[in-house]
Parts: C-alpha cells; structure tokens; sequence
C-alpha cells in the first residue's frame, strides 16, 4: 500500500515547515488533519499569533494635577442633605417641647407653627398622633407631617405644614386612604389575659377582641387557667407605611383548659359579618357572658354571706367590681322593660328578651335608656355605680327565666348559633384553609418566641 499526500496536505506542510525554519522557538498553534489514502486528505489548522514577550514595549510618563484642598473643603460646605426623625404628641405638649423632641432648632419655624391654626387643632391637646419631620442638616425645619384616624372608616387625616422654595410657610389637611396587613402572634396566660398580650406586644385592642369573639365559650372573669395559649391573625392599618391603629382580627385560636376553641371572620354577600368556627358555625349567641368588659368577679350566682343584712342567704346573680363610670352593655336583643330606681337595687334597668328570658343590672350610676326602648346586644345601658344596697362600686347581673333566676354563665353557653349558609359554604371552606395555615405560622411564632 502507498502512502502520500493530496496537493493541500502538502501546501500545508510547506508553509509549516517555513515557520519553524524562521522560528524554531515560537509555534504558538498548530493543529492538522490528514486523511491518508485514495488520494483525497482533509486538513484544519489553528491560526498563528506572535508570541506576547517578543512584542514591543512603549513606556509613557504623564503628570496628574492635585485637586486643590481648599476646593474640597468648600464644594463640602455647598453639600447639604436633609436629617429626619419621628415622635408621637403627647397631651401635655407645646410647640417648643414637639420641637425639642423632633430634634429642631428653628426659632421662625417655630413662631408659625404657635400661629397656624391648623397645627394648633391638629397637634395640641392630642395624644398618640404620630409626627415627622424633615429638617435642614442644621436642624432647620423643611417639613412635618402628623397623621391620625378620626372614625373607623378606610382614611386616614394628614397634617402638612412645610417650607416652600420662595421661604414661606404653608399647612394643608389631606385624606389619605389607609391600607391593611396582617400581623401574627401569640401569648401564654401567666396571670392575665392584657398581662399575656402586654408581654408578646399585641395591642390592648386585640386583647378586647378575643375576650368578645370567644365570650360565649370562655368566661375571661373565672375561667382562665396558668398555660393556657392563644394565637392571633390581626389587621394593622397603616398609613404612609406606618402603623397608625389596629384593625379587625381576622382569626383567633384560645386553648383553656385543655380545650382548643378556634374562630376567623367572614362576612357572606349582602349581610352582616361576624365571626365562625373554622368547620362553620356562627360565634355569635343569643346571649353575651358577661355585661362589662374585663372586670373581677367578686360574687358568682351561689350561696353567700351578705354583706349589709349579715345573714347567708343565695344570691341570684352575679356581681362584678369595677370602677364607677364602666359601661354596661345588654347581653342579648331585647326591650327595656324597667329604667329606673327600685329598692335595693338603687338605678337599675331590666331588659325584656324572648322566651320569657329577663336581664337586670342593678346599682348603677347612670342610666342610658329609657322604658320602652328596643336594645341590642352589646348596646350601652348606663354605667356601674354604688346605688342601693351596695357597699361599693359594682354592677350586679341577674338572669331570669319565665320569673326564675338562672346562671347567666350557663344560658350564654346554652344559646344556639347560625351556621354558614349552603351557598357561601365553599368560599368559607377556602379562607377557613388560609386561617388555618395562619394560625399555625402564629403558634410558630408564638413558640419561637418562648424559646
């Protein structure tokens, strides 16, 4: 067999062979393919560059100015940029104090904010607004801004008073439109219900909240053991990005005792909202447990010694202590039947509801409605007191069926509840799913935290 080249395989190897004879030391690629035989041959080969150390060098020397110091200096001094800070007003502040505590110092700012109306009814006098302020970085004021919620709709007020680029002062009040998140959290009962929500930071509001949602399976007066656990999904509304109140809790799960109760909010198309059990049925009883919000029970519906007649005899319903002036709500959908004074039980107003059921409230200070008047659950009826037989302020509540005293703990827990209707039913399956998922990642939280 005779082996050879094809006329390009040969080129190739001639002009290789050049480039080795001129640089014996630099090849820098070589890459060939021969196909041997027949009389036919492929080839490919690499390009060839010079090597980087046989090029040539060129060194070039070039002076640079200094920029003047003293120029540096002065282009600092033209540089300014602007310090903020927030606060919250307090009841007893004038302008010089809101100023000091903003960290200002701008006596002319100061003189129009003492003469501006709409800063001296928007800040002075008020408690918890929040206010910030934009100032020079020689603490001059460019800007504050108060913000607050007047009612419990979607807006909020906005107070503007800045500094215009001409140099005059000028305020506004703006309506802006409030925007909702929601917070997770949780606490553990170690002495109280506000002690437990004070210690895992969840506003007071919160608290009123799941005292109302779950009073008709929890008496929060005598009910509360050691360990017990709550979490809570809540609203905070915000305005400008800032918390400004908190809103609706949207769901909640309490164990007491040992027994888990868990509730979220819904509200079906074209009615009224309230709040449901997760698997459906309405929170909302005939009857509320308790007349006023978090007071002591000093007196349950038992046997005991009586105070002014010094004699044990039963007592018919249940006291609760508190300061005078606390309202006192109805417990349930009635009429008044009685508002007035009456013996012993000093100003006392006594609601008719259905079934024969009858409500008292007696020894109060004030009475809010009169006889005759439609009331409904948790409507405000007057205010605890000591009138009549009483040595001190309390609200005494009786429960009376067809004439009889009943427990009213136990009536509240015996009314009926409306479940959701067939047809909202699968909307409610869906967000009962979210709750769900919530209230777990809020006893996360929770756990995380006592950790």
């Amino acid at each position: 067999m005779k082996y050879g080249f094809t006329a390009a395989g040969e080129l190739l190897w001639s002009r290789l062979a050049q480039q080795i004879e001129r640089h014996p030391k630099r090849v820098t690629a070589l890459v060939a393919a021969l196909l041997l035989g027949g009389g036919g041959g492929a080839f490919a080969v690499a390009s060839i560059a010079p090597d980087a150390a046989d090029l040539p060098v060129r060194q070039i020397t070039e002076q640079i100015p200094t920029p003047s110091l003293q120029a540096q200096v002065e282009a600092l001094d033209v540089h300014q940029f602007n310090l903020f800070r927030s606060d919250t007003v307090r009841a007893t502040d004038s302008i010089d104090t809101l100023m000091q505590r903003l960290g200002l110092s701008d006596p002319t700012a100061a003189a129009f904010l003492r003469n501006d109306p709409l800063v001296r009814i928007s800040l002075l006098g008020r408690t918890g607004r929040q206010v910030s302020a934009e100032a020079t970085d020689d603490h001059r004021l460019l800007r504050l801004t108060a913000r607050w919620a007047p009612d419990d709709s979607n807006t909020f007020q906005r107070l503007v008073f800045e500094k215009t680029p001409q140099g005059r002062y000028t305020s506004r009040i703006e309506t802006g439109q409030l925007s909702a998140s929601s917070k997770l959290a949780g606490g553990t009962i170690r002495s109280s219900l506000f002690a437990a929500t004070d210690d895992a930071g969840i506003p007071d509001q919160v608290a009123t909240q799941l005292a109302e949602i779950f009073s008709g399976d929890i008496d929060f007066h005598r009910s509360l053991r050691k360990d017990d656990r709550f979490s809570v999904v809540y609203e905070t509304l915000e305005a400008d990005g800032e918390p400004l109140r908190t809103g609706r809790v949207l769901s909640a799960e309490f164990i007491n005792a040992g027994k888990t109760y868990q509730a979220m909010w819904f509200q079906e198309p074209g009615q009224k909202g309230g709040y449901y059990t997760l698997d459906g049925n309405s929170l909302r009883r005939a009857f509320l447990t308790s007349p006023v919000e978090f007071s002591r029970v000093t007196s349950g519906f038992k046997m005991r010694f009586h105070p002014i007649l010094q004699t044990w005899r039963a007592h018919l319903g249940t006291d609760y202590a508190a300061p005078v002036g606390t309202a006192v709500r109805s417990v349930g959908d009635g009429v008044v039947d009685f508002a007035g004074v009456q013996n012993g039980y000093g100003n006392v107003v006594i609601v008719k509801h259905r079934n024969n059921q009858t409500t008292v409230y007696a020894h109060l200070s004030r009475i809010s409605v009169v006889r005759g008047q439609t009331i409904s659950q948790g409507q405000n009826l007057g205010a605890v007191g000591a009138t009549g037989w009483a040595t001190g302020p309390h609200l005494h509540f009786e429960f009376r069926v067809n004439g009889v005293h009943q427990d009213p703990m136990t009536i509240a827990r015996q009314s009926e509840s409306i479940p959701v209707s067939t047809a909202a039913r699968p909307a409610f399956n869906r967000l009962a799913s979210a709750m769900r998922i919530q209230l777990s990642a809020a006893a996360s939280v929770q756990q995380a935290s006592a950790d």
